[in-house]
């Protein structure tokens, strides 16, 4: 498994919507696998195929607490089939904004349908912070960032700050390769 490079905004590739996969074959596992050791390094519980700029429907997610067994989800065009009528709130962060966080509502319960890391159909229903962090990497394949739901005047701050720390080629704490 590889380390990729995560891509931060505001890169354009981040708001391209991504391209359906036709399966999960040897070479969409191993991106997978190096998203899913990209995403541990950073250190995130989400991760989508266009933060490490490849424009396909695909994402991992691990929710599972550092002191619990490690628990990733695999998902290939991951779509909702129902969101609940209740709304949650998060605060939430994004290792493509590192260091900026914000306060998001979105459906406190999904259910949705995806294709595994065995390249099998598989439904599932997720709410908390589940729910949140799968909504959230599914909005990177639409292109939609979480300061997308924020307010204008939020969000252009957040994009100026990690613009100006870009053009100063400014390293930011919690973005980490190897």
């Amino acid at each position: 498994m590889a380390l990729l490079p995560i891509i931060t905004a505001p890169d354009p590739v981040l708001k391209k919507v991504c391209e359906p996969v036709d399966r999960v074959d040897d070479a969409l596992r191993q991106l997978m696998d190096d998203m899913l050791k990209t995403m541990y390094n950073a250190p995130g519980i989400g991760l989508a195929a266009p933060q490490v700029g490849v424009l396909k429907r695909v994402i991992v997610v691990d929710i599972s607490p550092d002191d619990q067994p490690r628990a990733p989800l695999y998902m290939a065009n991951p779509e909702l089939t129902w969101v609940s009528d209740e709304d949650a709130t998060y605060e939430e962060g994004c290792l493509s904004l590192p260091e900026h966080y914000g306060d998001v509502v979105r459906p406190a319960g999904i259910k949705l349908r995806y294709l595994d890391r065995e390249n099998e159909i598989r439904e599932m229903e997720a709410d908390g912070l589940l729910a949140t962090c799968i909504q959230h990497e599914m909005d990177h394949l639409e292109g939609i960032l979480f300061v997308d739901h924020m307010t204008a005047l939020k969000r252009n701050m957040i994009l100026r700050k990690l613009l100006k720390a870009k053009k100063a080629d400014k390293p930011l704490a919690s973005y980490a390769t190897a």
